[in-house]
């Protein structure tokens, strides 16, 4: 059954939201760049989590609020270094008390970018949890050394409706997007690092309808992106 999600949004329009059984999903685009934000949200205890805070405070805040009339937010997860995914960052954690997590290798400047302090360094196989909420860390390695995907698995007894037991919701940043990994400034050292993080950690692991909600623009699906691995490698980037 189709739960109505699309993904399509676009700055300054309203949020799309997915009902899952024990999660909700909100996604919002924000600034100029069209970057993504997305708030999962535990239906069990209202505890919620954003991955990326990248510009207008003001609308990351309503998100939080379509969630939360109370305005809860716990963790803020900082998917990559870059400014374009940090920039609301800290005037959010100033008005919302939320914790803040990004990849170890990222951690450093981000915490000089914004002046927020990373609360949790995340390493690959690590865990973050949101309420009774498990999310899985992939790091990505390419687009930036500390780069992190979060996975969220459906329950084995999903029966929402649109719920698919088992299926993963990936939330890749800016390291896998319809069409390809993320830039890696033609370094093929970096880009060979990323590709092979997102064959082996990734498509070698998850399932054809894992869900893929990118830092910019529209999501797709693992089983839409598999066919052209083998093209993203020849062609190099």
């Amino acid at each position: 059954m189709n739960d109505g999600y699309t993904g399509r949004v676009r700055p300054g329009g309203a949020s799309d939201v997915r009902l899952l059984a024990a999660a909700e999903i909100r996604k919002a685009s924000v600034g100029p760049m069209d970057n993504a934000a997305y708030l999962v949200t535990c239906r069990r205890s209202g505890a919620q989590l954003l991955v990326d805070a990248p510009a207008d405070p003001d609308r990351l805040l309503a998100l939080v609020r379509e969630g939360s009339a109370a305005g809860r937010l716990d963790t803020v997860v900082v998917t990559h270094r870059h400014g374009d995914h940090l920039g609301a960052l800290a005037p959010l954690v100033a008005r919302t008390g939320a914790a803040v997590a990004a990849g170890e290798d990222d951690a450093d400047a981000v915490e000089q970018a914004t002046g927020c302090a990373v609360g949790t360094r995340l390493a690959h196989g690590d865990t973050i949890s949101v309420g009774r909420l498990v999310l899985d860390v992939v790091a990505l390695r390419g687009h930036t050394p500390g780069s992190v995907a979060l996975a969220l698995t459906e329950p084995p007894a999903a029966d929402a409706p649109g719920a698919v037991p088992g299926r993963v919701h990936l939330f890749t940043g800016d390291s896998l997007f319809p069409g390809g990994v993320g830039a890696t400034g033609g370094d093929v050292a970096r880009f060979g690092r990323l590709l092979g993080d997102v064959t082996s950690r990734v498509f070698d692991r998850y399932r054809d309808d894992t869900w893929v909600y990118p830092g910019h623009g529209d999501d797709t699906t693992l089983g839409a992106q598999r066919p052209a691995l083998p093209q993203w490698a020849a062609r190099g980037w």
